[in-house]
């Protein structure tokens, strides 16, 4: 027994200089907890954002007659996996082209399809100075599809689901990335001091921009609009379209939070709960302003312009959820909550038809969004306009050419039988409430 256990220590003693070179040789936590830590950001972050999805089909099902609801739930079904394959294909390198500029500053390039570590990366052979490539990917995917589900809200209920099809593989594939990389990828706009934390303008403008200029080419549904009135047409289900508010502002913690890009010192994790804190207050300021003001402009309180107040707050402080207070962002998201109020019905009278009210949320509310980081200090007022101005520039005018090219080519409406019919039934020969009567 007494020998064993020489042996067993000489054995031991022996082991220990061999253990202590392999400790020495492998990464320690100090290095690798950083790059762990962003990754594990950029995966939670993301799966929140995938939820998103969700929000949006849930908001748009129940916020469109019962005869539109199967085919709202099949586009946000499709544009979300078109998206995914157009921005691995396209998108992801377009929109952060590193030293890959094929115009500096201004167009990444075209077809650099998205490639992820070799399987079983060992960490002495990983860039540890950021985080992986897979979760980068992943995480900037999820807010693709976001932009295209803001144009499918608007255009329901009389499009044509493959032109619009097409419409958003162009949009989360190009025009998207391209306008993004003029910020996020290091471009012209960032060299110009615009700044945009996490996309009031880069992704909620965008997408209101395209929607807009969408709803005018589109023209307005049936009805809506009759001798100088607007005849309203009522939401099918309004406990789903409340639901998907409510998927809509959990997802938004990982949209804003995951834009801090790190997590990787306690500076970073404190601000990621800051971020997260002002985003809450920002929502529920919002939602308050419209339940207030609805209750004093119409005499009363209208759930849709609560719930859209709401995601109003949301986008409002998106452009920058880190640097106000949470007074701060009360104020901001209050303001957004204002402007869908007295939005929606000016868009009424400029016989714009927006179904969910896509444009006062994400457009109008994105650019006040834009305009207050000047106010917060992160940027110059010059600088936001500039970046505004830009980006509706550009798309306006690349969305109006594919709108036409599309209505010239395949038609973008559909009939006005099937309009009346519902699209559930023309264009998928299927209804999502068969055993009710359709309004």
């Amino acid at each position: 027994m007494k020998l064993v256990n020489k042996l067993g220590l000489a054995a031991a003693l022996t082991a220990l200089p061999t253990f202590a070179l392999a400790q020495d040789a492998a990464p320690g936590f100090d290095e690798i907890g950083p790059y762990i830590m962003t990754t594990l950001l950029f995966l939670v972050g993301g799966f929140l954002v995938f939820w998103m999805a969700a929000g949006f089909a849930m908001l748009e099902a129940g916020l469109v007659r019962s005869k539109n609801v199967a085919m709202q739930l099949t586009k946000n079904m499709a544009l979300f996996s078109l998206a995914a394959i157009a921005y691995w294909l396209i998108g992801f390198n377009l929109m952060y082209p590193g030293d890959g500029w094929l115009i500096g500053g201004w167009l990444g390039p075209f077809f650099s399809v998205t490639s992820l570590e070799p399987v079983g990366l060992a960490a002495g052979d990983a860039a540890l100075d950021y985080a992986s490539a897979g979760s980068d990917f992943f995480f900037q995917l999820m807010f693709v599809a976001a932009t295209a589900s803001i144009v499918s809200g608007t255009v329901a209920e009389r499009i044509k689901l493959w032109p619009f099809l097409i419409f958003v593989i162009v949009l989360t594939g190009v025009f998207y990335p391209i306008s993004g990389s003029w910020q996020w990828g290091g471009g012209w706009l960032s060299e110009a001091g615009f700044s945009d934390f996490a996309g009031s303008t880069i992704v909620h403008s965008v997408g209101g921009w395209a929607a807009l200029t969408g709803a005018i080419i589109l023209g307005p549904r049936l009805g809506k609009y009759k001798d100088g009135k607007v005849f309203p047409m009522l939401a099918s289900n309004l406990p789903l379209a409340t639901l998907g508010t409510f998927i809509l502002w959990l997802g938004w913690f990982g949209f804003n939070g995951g834009s801090q890009l790190a997590m990787g010192t306690v500076g970073d994790v404190t601000d990621v709960s800051r971020i997260f804190a002002n985003t809450n207050m920002a929502a529920a300021s919002g939602a308050v302003a419209a339940l207030i003001l609805t209750q004093v402009v119409f005499g009363k309180v209208d759930l849709t312009m609560v719930l859209n107040g709401a995601l109003a707050g949301l986008v409002s402080i998106t452009a920058e959820p880190l640097a106000p207070s949470l007074f701060g962002s009360l104020l901001i998201g209050g303001v957004g909550g204002v402007i869908v109020v007295f939005a929606v019905p000016l868009l009424d009278k400029l016989k714009i038809d927006d179904v969910v009210g896509a444009i006062p949320v994400h457009l109008f509310a994105g650019i006040w969004g834009t305009i207050a980081v000047a106010f917060s200090g992160s940027a110059t007022l010059g600088a936001q306009i500039t970046g505004i101005v830009a980006y509706g520039v550009f798309t306006i005018v690349a969305s109006a050419i594919l709108w036409y090219i599309l209505k010239l080519t395949m038609g973008i409406r559909v009939s006005e039988e099937d309009e009346i019919n519902g699209l559930d039934k023309a264009e998928l020969g299927m209804e999502a409430y068969p055993e009710f009567s359709k309004g």
